[in-house]
């Protein structure tokens, strides 16, 4: 104790400059830390702008359920949820990269012009994506009219709200987008210098004859292609080696666990047991959400609603009958009849909603629901009572009017009351929603429609084919190493397949689906690695390699030296023909001459244009018709080197067109060709000049 009262000071200095020294060591550390360990919720930045990653996975939400209703339900497979992240992000990059531009020349959409792009008579395509009927693959308007009125009687916080908020803003920034490209446009002109080159260079005929030294009479194995070879090459083209996102390059080995015909036969007999079943169920709906794979909606359906072999069952049955199976796309299908009967094929009607909380009660908002169905019975105007009763926001500015609606577009108790009435009705219907005081104003035409309980069974892989197949990939994943990968795959009797320069949001390598984690290792592993395990995707089974790296921006010779080498072998080549043509060109006044000395026949090219430069029978050849068209006729050229071999032509003469007679036509269909690639130029050129950091692969 003596001890440690003797040096309490420097025991207690020391301690002080530890917590010191510590304190500044994890803020160096914190600084040192990584960008993506820094923002681990920014899913990507525009321009020095952050995107959260809660923010965008809204919107992907959003986009993916428009996707599902679009499809009529259902699940969203992977491809369809990266289309969603795609359209997403590239709302983001439009948004953003237009933004300024938008703001600097003052571009608006006003609430007319909105209200026309949404309701008009030319709805926007993405209002007329998000509402297209599934089954006639038609813009329903019916559809868009029903969810507008379902939103405005839903509560504020409803995600419902949210996704028609998205789509609005959607259509706002694809019509500013629009508007941006049309002054852009209207900066675009042709002059008549412009429209007559273009004219000759698709009019003008050229007649030549030709001598070929092809590449192919060189064998490649008597090429010595140099590094310099390479680096001239490379340095000559060097615009052309620019990645503008980092891609990997894999080797791959798919395992297939498709169904067998056992498969088959057991999901056969699965079904045929539920279609007994069925029959003796008394909550047929009730069964069929239980037992069914996909989740039909428990329905009245008219003719064409579904596939078309159970369509044609369940029409010709009579109610009570149970029917099926049949086989669609891999899936069995039962079905029992519930109900048929004839129903309007379309409703037009108006409601008023009242809300029980708001009212004091079911029992009070009962009673004065039933006083405004009175009221509108002895003559009041509905619209007027809508305006003054109504909670449905989205309705009630249009005196409660609905628009007209098909089966399938309201929640079924409200469906039911309408489409089993008649013209002219007052009705008082519960739901979900509140309760609703119901005009029917019209019924048009009408249909036989079928209630039905449906079940379905995928035919899918059992545990003795997928067991199979793992069996095979982890045998040959125990077996590789970053060396080994085509030994072992040639020695178990596999077919390896390649996938080249593939995206850190890829979905598929050469048509096959592949999970997102498998693309996600491939850009954390380092280039000769082998998967950290059996990814397992829909039947199947894969094991990789990454073979290449091409890192973003521009790429090192070393990089493309594999993808240049029968070009620059070529070129290589091109030296050694040129020089046999030089010489063979000394003192001969003619092609045929020439041709004579290099053992070779001349061959005539008719009627060749420039703005087409293929020489028949041979290969597009750029330069060499180009040359052509700078060539005086009757004299031979000096060699030419091209994409087939090395060139000597002789020009016998060209075929001026006769002068255009219509010269503005011709400046205004060279003006459509460019305004039409404008766009997207522009875009790009934006794009180009963006800083744009892109982390979606980390989430997605």
């Amino acid at each position: 104790m003596n001890y440690l009262r003797n040096r309490a000071g420097v025991v207690i200095v020391a301690f002080i400059g530890f917590a010191i020294f510590a304190f500044l060591l994890g803020d160096v550390i914190n600084y040192g830390t990584p960008f993506w360990a820094r923002h681990q919720n920014q899913v990507g930045s525009i321009n020095g702008n952050s995107i959260d990653i809660n923010e965008f996975n809204a919107q992907v939400d959003q986009t993916s359920e428009m996707f599902r209703q679009q499809m009529g339900g259902g699940t969203l497979n992977p491809q369809m949820r990266s289309w969603a992240v795609q359209q997403v992000w590239s709302q983001y990059l439009n948004r953003a990269l237009l933004e300024k531009e938008i703001e600097q020349v003052g571009l608006t959409v006003g609430q007319p012009e909105l209200n026309d792009l949404v309701q008009g008579e030319n709805p926007s395509m993405q209002i007329q994506q998000a509402f297209m009927n599934p089954q006639t693959g038609q813009f329903d308007r019916n559809q868009l009219n029903g969810f507008i009125a379902q939103v405005g009687s839903l509560p504020a916080a409803h995600e419902a709200h949210g996704q028609w908020e998205a789509l609005l803003q959607n259509v706002i920034d694809t019509r500013l987008a629009a508007k941006y490209t049309d002054l852009v446009n209207n900066s675009i002109y042709v002059t008549s210098l412009e429209a007559t080159e273009d004219y000759n260079q698709r009019n003008k005929l050229a007649n030549f004859d030709y001598i070929l030294l092809d590449y192919s009479a060189i064998p490649d194995s008597s090429v010595t292609v140099t590094e310099q070879d390479y680096k001239a090459y490379y340095d000559e083209n060097k615009g052309v080696f620019k990645n503008a996102e980092e891609t990997r390059s894999l080797e791959y080995v798919v395992f297939d666990a498709s169904p067998t015909a056992q498969d088959t036969a057991r999901v056969r007999e699965t079904i045929t047991e539920l279609k007994a079943q069925l029959a003796e169920s008394t909550t047929d709906s009730l069964f069929a959400a239980v037992n069914s794979d996909t989740k039909y909606p428990f329905a009245y359906r008219k003719r064409g609603e579904m596939g078309s072999a159970l369509d044609s069952l369940i029409f010709s049955a009579s109610p009570g009958s149970t029917v099926g199976p049949i086989v669609s796309n891999g899936t069995f299908e039962i079905a029992k009849v519930v109900d048929a009967k004839v129903w309007p094929d379309s409703v037009k009607a108006s409601h008023i909603l009242l809300n029980p909380a708001a009212e004091g009660g079911l029992e009070r908002a009962q009673a004065k629901a039933d006083s405004i169905r009175s009221l509108v019975l002895q003559g009041e105007n509905f619209a007027s009572l809508a305006i003054q009763f109504s909670v449905d926001e989205g309705s009630k500015i249009n005196g409660g009017e609905l628009g007209t609606f098909a089966p399938g577009m309201m929640v079924p108790v409200f469906e039911n009351a309408v489409f089993n009435g008649k013209t002219g009705d007052v009705l008082v219907v519960n739901s979900q929603f509140g309760i609703h005081i119901i005009k029917i104003i019209n019924q048009i035409g009408s249909s036989r429609v079928v209630k039905a309980a449906i079940v379905d069974k995928q035919v899918t892989s059992g545990r003795e084919t997928m067991d199979a197949a793992y069996n095979k990939a982890t045998q040959f994943f125990g077996a590789i190493n970053g060396n080994n990968f085509s030994e072992v795959a040639s020695e178990q009797q596999l077919n390896p397949s390649k996938a080249e320069n593939i995206t850190a949001m890829e979905t598929m390598l050469m048509g096959t689906d592949v999970p997102r984690e498998l693309i996600r290792w491939a850009f954390e592993a380092d280039q000769g690695d082998v998967t950290n395990q059996v990814y397992e995707a829909t039947n199947k089974y894969i094991v990789a390699r990454v073979t290449d790296i091409q890192e973003k921006g521009q790429l090192p010779l070393e990089a493309v030296k594999k993808d240049i080498e029968a070009v620059v072998r070529n070129r290589v080549k091109a030296k050694q023909l040129i020089a046999q043509a030089t010489e063979a060109s000394q003192g001969a006044a003619s092609l045929a001459q020439i041709a004579g000395k290099l053992g070779k026949t001349p061959v005539a090219a008719e009627n060749i244009v420039l703005a087409n430069p293929v020489i028949p029978g041979v290969a597009r050849e750029n330069t060499v018709v180009g040359t052509v068209f700078g060539l005086q006729p009757k004299q031979p050229s000096n060699p030419i080197r091209g994409a087939q071999g090395v060139y000597v032509v002789e020009v016998s003469g060209f075929v001026n067109p006769a002068v255009p007679e219509d010269l503005t036509a011709l400046k205004k269909q060279l003006m459509q060709a460019t305004t039409q690639r404008a766009g997207a130029l522009t875009f790009r050129a934006l794009q180009d000049k963006a800083d744009i950091v892109d982390n979606r692969a980390r989430f997605f």
